[in-house]
């Protein structure tokens, strides 16, 4: 198939980078538009990068020769592609917001890494093996805001990839869970680049990021939500407590999970054999930046461990172990996923791969 042209707001950033990375051998999209700030607009991409390519591997040398672009010019990236990817950051959350919107407003579906739109009732927020049916709200919402082809799907925050598909797969069984409480300890790279710095990171823990429990709260409610009136009905049914620390460590987000049921208490055999079972939309379609298993679990004392296990199917699986019971609640267990990969840019392209191959991606 001849592969569709696609644009990158935020492409001088470590996420942007990562994009245009996992993006160079796509089987189905490739990258014909870069946009960043003004202060980077008319240079050539590999000119832009102030810090250079910090991503693995080489820089595409077809996108280093393009030339960056005004992330507020829409008009541009309406001639040379035909959906946005959106990993542009600034502390004002209304301009992302007003910019993200624009762009699906010229008639470009927007796939965003960013938390402007994660609150906003006609946005869905995915995570494809968990609620990909949140994307039969983008009729509604190109109706309510007059968009023809464009709109606006967003991805969760990574503090949260590496439990709530267990968590899920659990729900899906009829399992009730009460009660959550987690604790991440969240990779530097969580906070961009260059992100923390050394002299407070090394050899230390910071048990505080803004914003961060908040997301951690709230985001699983929607993911878990229902469309119903042209909105998205939050599901508030489990009561959660996060606490989410910063450590020393390069990629990777771990959470250390305890969970309640309610009266219907499943044993531990049977949560594993529910978590290597479980499979979803992506699996079924073969997406190409699917993992093969979505769950994958570790029977090692010591597993799972970020340095081992975040590459894990491509990094896109969530990896799981220690499972065992909780003296408090009822079950505890330790999750891992890799917070660049399938938290960010990995994600945002699996969103964008689910949507092309359910139709809303009209070329």
């Amino acid at each position: 198939m001849e592969k569709i042209p696609v644009g990158i707001l935020g492409a001088t950033g470590m996420v942007g980078q990562q994009y245009i990375h996992l993006l160079e051998n796509h089987p189905w999209f490739r990258v014909t538009y870069v946009a960043a700030s003004p202060q980077s607009a008319g240079k050539k991409y590999q000119d832009a990068l102030k810090s250079g390519w910090i991503v693995e591997g080489e820089m595409p040398s077809g996108v280093g020769k393009l030339i960056v672009q005004d992330v507020a010019d829409t008009e541009k990236a309406a001639a040379v592609c035909k959906f946005i990817f959106s990993a542009f950051e600034m502390p004002d959350k209304d301009a992302i917001r007003k910019t993200e919107e624009a762009y699906a407003a010229a008639g470009m579906p927007v796939f965003s890494n960013a938390s402007a739109h994660r609150h906003t009732e006609d946005v869905p927020m995915l995570i494809p093996e968990i609620n990909p049916h949140h994307l039969d709200i983008i009729e509604d919402q190109q109706k309510r805001r007059g968009w023809k082809k464009g709109f606006i799907v967003v991805k969760p925050n990574c503090s949260i990839q590496s439990y709530i598909a267990p968590i899920h797969s659990l729900l899906q069984k009829g399992y009730d869970i009460k009660r959550i409480i987690v604790t991440t300890l969240q990779a530097v790279s969580g906070a961009g680049y260059p992100g923390v710095a050394s002299w407070d990171v090394i050899d230390n823990i910071i048990p505080y990021i803004g914003g961060e429990e908040e997301k951690t709260q709230f985001e699983p409610y929607k993911i878990l939500g229902r469309v119903k009136g042209g909105k998205i009905v939050p599901w508030e049914a489990i009561d959660i407590s996060a606490t989410c620390t910063r450590v020393p460590v390069s990629n990777g987000h771990t959470a250390i999970v305890s969970l309640e049921f309610g009266k219907k208490k499943p044993r531990r055999d049977t949560i594993l054999t529910v978590w290597k079972s479980f499979s979803g939309e992506p699996q079924k379609l073969d997406l190409p930046s699917a993992p093969k298993l979505p769950i994958h679990y570790r029977e090692e004392n010591d597993r799972p461990q970020p340095k081992r296990d975040r590459d894990t199917d491509k990094g896109m699986a969530v990896i799981v172990g220690r499972l065992r019971e909780c003296p408090a609640l009822d079950v505890r267990f330790v999750a891992l996923s890799h917070n660049t990969l399938r938290g960010a840019a990995g994600g945002g392209i699996l969103n964008a791969e689910l949507a092309y191959k359910k139709g809303y991606l009209k070329m």
